[in-house]
C-alpha cells in the first residue's frame, strides 16, 4: 500500500518507517523542513511537505494514499489544549479526503480514554468521553469522522520510551534536574503504563496491515510502572536525593506537569495481544531509564 505517514520525523514515526517498508508498503512521509525531507530521503520515504498548522497541507498528503497513519502531535504542554484542538482540525482534514473510501486512517490517542474511572486499569474496550485529559479530543474526532464513511481506528499510546526519551517522563527528568531532586506523589504507587518505540512502532504496523474500522488498540507492554519507581531511577541516574510531595506541593514543584504526575495511568493489551498477535520484546521503562546517558541528556 501507499501509506500517508504524518509525523515521519518524530521519536515513534521515524521507528515506523522501517516497519512499514519491510512489509512492502511504500511510505509517504510529511515533514515542515529541508532537514526533515533529506531524513526521509535518506530512510527511503517520498517527501511530503505540510504542516499541522495548515491541515489542508496535510490532507493533501492522504489524496493519493490507500492509508494514512497519522502519527504527529506537537508535543509543547505549554499550549496543551490548543495542540490538542489543532490535532482536532487536522484528523477532521485528512477525514474530509477519506470520507465514502473504505482507507484505513489510523489515528493516535492515548491509554487514558480506555479507564473507566480514577486509579481504573484502561481497556480498549472503553471509551470514556469524559476523560479529562484534552488529549480525549483526537479520539472523539476520531468517531465523528468515522460517521461520515471514513475507516478510523485509533491507537493508544502510553509512555514510550527508549534510553533517551520516555514519553512524559522525560519532562520529569528535566525538572529534577533543574530542581536538585527527584520527586513523586505521596506513596508514589500511582503508575503508569508503557512501552518500547520498538514495539510501538510494530503495533502501528499491524494494526494497519489487520485492519478493524472502529478498533481501538493499546500500545501497552507494562500494564504500569510505579513513580516512586521511576522517580528512584532518575535519582540515582542524576545523583540527586529522592522525594515525595504532597498534591499541593507537586502542582508547585512540577509546574505543568503536576496535573499528570499523580496519576494513575495504568492500562491493559490483553485484547490487542489477542487480536493481533503482538507480543511486547523490547527492554522495560525502569530498564531504559538506567541505561540512560544522563549526562548526554543534559547536552542534548
Amino acid at each position: 500500500m501507499r501509506v500517508f505517514l504524518t509525523g515521519a520525523t518524530g521519536f515513534i514515526g521515524s521507528h515506523v518507517i522501517p516497519e512499514l517498508i519491510d512489509a512492502g508498503h511504500h511510505v509517504v512521509g510529511l515533514t515542515r523542513s529541508d532537514a526533515g525531507a533529506r531524513k526521509l530521503e535518506a530512510a527511503g520515504v517520498e517527501v511530503h511537505r505540510g504542516t499541522l498548522e495548515d491541515p489542508a497541507s496535510v490532507a493533501a498528503g492522504a489524496e493519493t494514499a490507500d492509508a494514512v497513519v497519522h502519527a504527529a502531535f506537537d508535543h509543547d504542554f505549554n499550549n496543551f489544549i490548543a495542540n490538542c484542538e489543532k490535532d482536532r482540525r487536522v484528523i477532521e482534514a485528512i477525514g474530509d479526503v477519506l470520507a465514502g473510501s473504505d482507507r484505513p486512517f489510523l489515528i493516535t490517542s492515548g491509554v487514558g480514554l480506555g479507564s473507566s474511572g480514577p486509579g481504573q486499569l484502561a481497556t480498549e474496550d472503553v471509551m470514556n468521553r469524559n476523560y479529562a485529559n484534552p488529549r480525549r479530543v483526537s479520539e472523539v474526532t476520531g468517531e465523528a469522522v468515522a460517521q461520515r464513511g471514513v475507516s478510523v481506528a485509533a491507537v493508544r499510546l502510553p509512555q514510550v520510551h527508549d534510553p533517551v526519551k520516555q514519553g512524559l517522563i522525560t519532562w520529569a527528568i528535566d525538572i529534577a534536574r533543574d530542581k536538585g531532586v527527584s520527586a513523586y506523589v505521596g506513596d508514589g504507587t500511582n503508575r503508569f503504563a508503557a512501552a518500547h518505540v520498538s514495539d510501538v512502532a510494530r503495533l502501528y504496523r499491524l494494526a494497519l496491515d489487520h485492519h478493524r474500522a472502529g478498533a481501538r488498540w493499546h500500545a501497552v507492554a507494562e500494564e504500569g510502572v510505579a513513580m516512586r519507581d521511576v522517580a528512584e531511577a532518575v535519582g540515582a541516574g542524576l545523583g540527586v536525593p529522592v522525594k515525595s510531595l504532597t498534591p499541593d506541593e507537586a502542582m508547585a514543584h512540577f509546574g505543568w506537569f503536576g496535573a499528570f504526575v499523580g496519576m494513575d495511568m495504568s492500562a491493559s493489551s490483553a485484547l490487542t495481544r489477542e487480536r493481533l498477535g503482538w507480543n511486547p520484546t523490547g527492554p522495560g521503562l525502569i530498564a531504559d531509564l538506567h541505561a540512560m546517558d544522563y549526562g548526554l541528556a543534559a547536552a542534548a
